[in-house]
């Protein structure tokens, strides 16, 4: 399994608002099954961050995809593979 560090820049605050609701129960479905490892927003109110966990590009993009936030045009997004390094009691 590898992990992906998604960005998810601010597209449209409005829709954002809008589609928050749901953009967080898929968000917590994906933590309760294991695909998403983390996730928050940037305090400054830029965007947020999903750390997900998946077998490959493809496979992260099609769960990004789904994510209302992205499906109602709300945020754009940037995937990145990610390398992770854990703190011994982080896990």
């Amino acid at each position: 399994m590898k992990y992906f560090a998604v960005l998810l820049p601010m597209k449209d605050a409005d829709k954002s608002r809008e589609f928050r609701p749901q953009h967080l129960a898929y968000l917590e479905d994906k933590r309760n099954n294991g695909q998403v490892a983390a996730n928050g927003k940037f305090a400054d109110g830029s965007g947020g961050l999903v750390i997900y966990r998946a077998e490959s590009f493809g496979a992260c993009e099609a769960l990004v995809k789904k994510d209302p936030y992205i499906a109602e045009g709300a945020r754009k997004y940037e995937i990145f593979e990610w390398e992770a390094v854990w703190a011994d009691n982080a896990q």
